[in-house]
Formats: C-alpha cells, structure tokens, sequence
C-alpha cells in the first residue's frame, strides 16, 4: 500500500469519525437521493468475518466491486479489520440511527429552495474562462434569488466572470448555507446559463429584490454594471451533510417555496445558543436516551425541528466527538410564537422543572 493511499484512509476515517459515532465497516452507495436514515441497518452492524484470503479470492472480490460500481466510504480498523465496539454503545448508536430516520425533515425542494433563499447572499461563480480556455475559472458574487429561486447578479463590465459570461453563458454557482462551517453543513450547486437583463421593467424588479438582500449595494445604479440572472438552471445538486447528498430536478427546484420559519431560525438558534444551551442538551438527552451529550449547538431550525451538532464522549473511549443530529418538534411550527411554545414544551418534558427557554422581548423581535 503506498502512502498516499493509507493517507487517504486516515482522511476518510478521521472526517467520519468526526462527524459521526464510531462505526463498523459500511460503505454508502451513491444514489440520486441518499440520507442518514437509508443506512441505518447498515451503518452500526458488527462484522467479525477474516480479513484474509488468498490472492485469487481476493482478486474476484475486487473485479466484483468494480462490476457495482458503487463509490462510497469504507472504514476499518488500522488492520483492515472491523472497528471494535463496545455492545452497550452499538446499542446506543442503534437507537440513535433509528431516532435519526424517523425524524421529520423538510423535503429536499424545499430544503434546496430554503438554502438558497436565506443564505448570506454570496456565492462562488465557476465559468469557462475566456483568457484561459480549457480552465474554470473562479470567483466570490453576490447575488439574490427572484421569486423562483432564479440567481440574480449585477457584474462590473471590467470583472473577468463577465467577460467569462458574455463569451459562453454556461457556469455553475456554489451556494453555501447562511452557517456553514464544514462538510456537516448545507450547500448547493445550481448549473446552467446565465444572460444579460435587457427588460427596463425587469431590471427595476432585479434592482429592488438585489437590494432587500443587499441594502449598501450602492452600485447597482452605475452605469458601468449590468443585471444579468440564470435564466435557465439545468442541475440542481444538493449536500446537506454525511450521508445526505443528491439531485432534484429544476422543476422541483423552482415549484417549490422557502420554509417560512426558517427566515428567523437563526435568531432563535442564536438566542437559544447565547442563553438556553443546556436546556438544548436536556432536549437532546432526553430524545436519545444514553446518547448523554455534553454540549449542543442549534445550527439551524425550521417548521419541522432543528439541527444541533452535539458533543459526547462514546463509551469505553476517551477522546469526544462532534456530530450534526435532527431534533425534531412535536408538531409543525407555524409562525415564531409556536417555535416558542413548543420550545417550552420540549424543554419542560425533558426536565423536571419546567424551563423557559425563550422570552417574550424574542417575539416582539
């Protein structure tokens, strides 16, 4: 084994570890939609078979793989044998896949559609480069969606995306959750063509949705910047996190809506976070029992629930782990005064005396 392949294996290894509980040997085919919950049996099943063969078994097991053709990681001890485990935290772990599946998530138009909506409003723009053709070339924009999830962009005659743009329309444009940290968080690739506005009555609308997004975006009236818009979006890829990555279809891209609570589940995250973080490790605790965080950050949260990447220490080891988990609410969340209330209610369950872990100056926000 050479080493950049056994390097290889320690990057795949520690970025799983990282974001997930130990695992035994489990691969994740790639599919047009995959999540967490699809991989459940697998992901905490105990292997004890040799690792062992001879040279010609070995050689049908690889053709055999290059036959399915299924990429994906594959995560075994130092010896190439499966990761040991203790039986009461495969017990735990199990429990946890399960509570995982079964928790409700927004659909992935949605999801997609809810990203892009609320994200910071930048994004990285990939195009065939005119001065360099053959190389994509790469660069930061801000831009805002219009009513169908549509990029709008006001470029400078004199940046080279625009000259990019102008000579072959044809670009991709990388949008990143408004808190994306790291490969846990949600990102986006829409690829298609991107053209001028040339409509006097359409640019007024670009104008004025560009500047809800960005208000000092004083240049939008120079006379040297142009409106353009990706007019026609052909792929939209999605990665929300491990084990949940795939492709909707630009219809299903563009009939869909943002999720309506996640325009202010950041300042409630934010506010939770500052003032009520161990009410969210007793709401975790006590919905995956002998999970027993430490620590619990609200990354995001919608109509449906919230994601908190967690810390613990699993049992028989010593050195603690961060990962992302879906909390779910009882119920669908319909406005900001209801994510209060079921707040309070899944803080109270979980703790024997009853918490508040909103006030109310956060309504009236």
């Amino acid at each position: 084994m050479t080493v950049s392949n056994i390097a290889l294996i320690v990057v795949v290894v520690v970025m799983v570890v990282a974001m997930m509980c130990p695992a035994n040997g489990f691969a994740i085919p790639t599919t047009t939609r995959s999540s967490f919950g699809s991989l459940s049996t697998r992901l905490f099943s105990s292997s004890s078979s040799s690792s062992s063969s001879s040279s010609s078994s070995s050689s049908s097991s690889s053709s055999t793989t290059r036959s399915e053709n299924r990429p994906g990681h594959d995560v075994r001890g130092s010896d190439g044998g499966p990761v040991e485990i203790d039986p009461e935290e495969a017990k735990i772990q199990t429990q946890f896949a399960e509570h995982q599946q079964n928790a409700p998530k927004l659909g992935w138009a949605t999801d997609v559609r809810t990203l892009v909506e609320y994200n910071h409003g930048f994004a990285v723009m990939s195009t065939n480069s005119k001065s360099d053709p053959g190389y994509p070339g790469g660069s930061v924009v801000g831009f805002a969606p219009d009513d169908m999830g549509r990029p709008i962009f006001i470029f400078s005659g004199m940046s080279t995306h625009t000259q990019d743009i102008l000579n072959d329309p044809r670009c991709s444009v990388t949008i990143a959750s408004k808190e994306f940290k790291g490969a846990a968080d949600g990102r986006v690739n829409l690829m298609g063509t991107v053209h001028k506005i040339m409509d006097k009555e359409e640019i007024e609308q670009c104008q004025q949705k560009y500047l809800q997004k960005h208000p000092g975006a004083f240049w939008v009236t120079f006379g040297d910047f142009t409106w353009f818009r990706m007019n026609t979006i052909e792929s939209v890829r999605f990665v929300g996190g491990f084990a949940r990555a795939g492709y909707i279809t630009p219809q299903e891209y563009q009939e869909a809506q943002p999720d309506p609570v996640s325009a202010f589940g950041g300042h409630v995250a934010q506010h939770m976070n500052d003032d009520h973080r161990t009410s969210t490790v007793t709401m975790v605790n006590n919905a995956i029992p002998g999970l027993d965080v430490t620590d619990a950050i609200i990354t995001s949260l919608d109509s449906l629930g919230m994601y908190v990447k967690v810390t613990r220490t699993p049992r028989a080891k010593d050195q603690p782990q961060q990962f992302k988990l879906r909390l779910p609410f009882p119920r669908p969340a319909q406005d900001r005064k209801d994510v209060k209330t079921l707040i309070m209610e899944m803080s109270s369950s979980a703790s024997s005396t009853p918490a508040s872990p909103t006030n109310e100056e956060d309504e009236e926000e």
